[in-house]
């Protein structure tokens, strides 16, 4: 068995989604939705030249998620696949990984857009977006082929969401 790996949040993101169900299941279902990054403070100093970017990569804590599924029916398709095949949040490490436009920063708050992401969000992680090295222009997609248009319309469900 492989040593237990400990992260601590490094901020918490704010959005306007309450629940996880009604909200995009990608970010660029979520075009113009704001919100903003609470760092916390003690990391502020880490923000600086951020501001050059356009976009970010986000990596989170998907806190709302119940349990661990190997085999999954992701939003965008209706047939089960495996878990590392799909973006599902139900997964054995319950991370989170956008990416989102930056629209500012201040002080030890990013403001951002193109949001996927629930409200209270623990955030573990930010990355500058850069297509030089982010995008591959030859990648295969897998079952997504076909399927990627609809990711700018389709809302979850709440399947994948905590239940008390």
């Amino acid at each position: 068995m492989l040593e237990p790996v400990t992260l601590r949040p490094i901020g918490t993101i704010r959005t306007p989604f309450t629940e996880t169900t009604g909200i995009p299941v990608q970010a660029v279902g979520g075009v113009r939705i704001e919100g903003t990054i609470e760092l916390d403070p003690e990391l502020a100093e880490g923000l600086a030249d951020l501001d050059g970017f356009s976009h970010l990569i986000l990596v989170y804590h998907l806190h709302q998620v119940s349990g661990v599924r190997l085999t999954v029916t992701p939003f965008l398709d209706d047939r089960p696949h495996g878990i590392f095949a799909t973006r599902s949040p139900a997964r054995p490490n319950p991370l989170g990984l956008s990416t989102v436009r930056l629209l500012g920063v201040d002080g030890a708050t990013i403001h951002i857009a193109d949001l996927d992401i629930v409200d209270g969000t623990p955030l573990l992680d930010v990355k500058p977006y850069v297509p030089a090295f982010d995008d591959r222009a030859d990648a295969r997609i897998g079952w997504f082929e076909g399927k990627v248009e609809r990711a700018r319309t389709t809302l979850a469900d709440g399947r994948f969401r905590n239940t008390p």
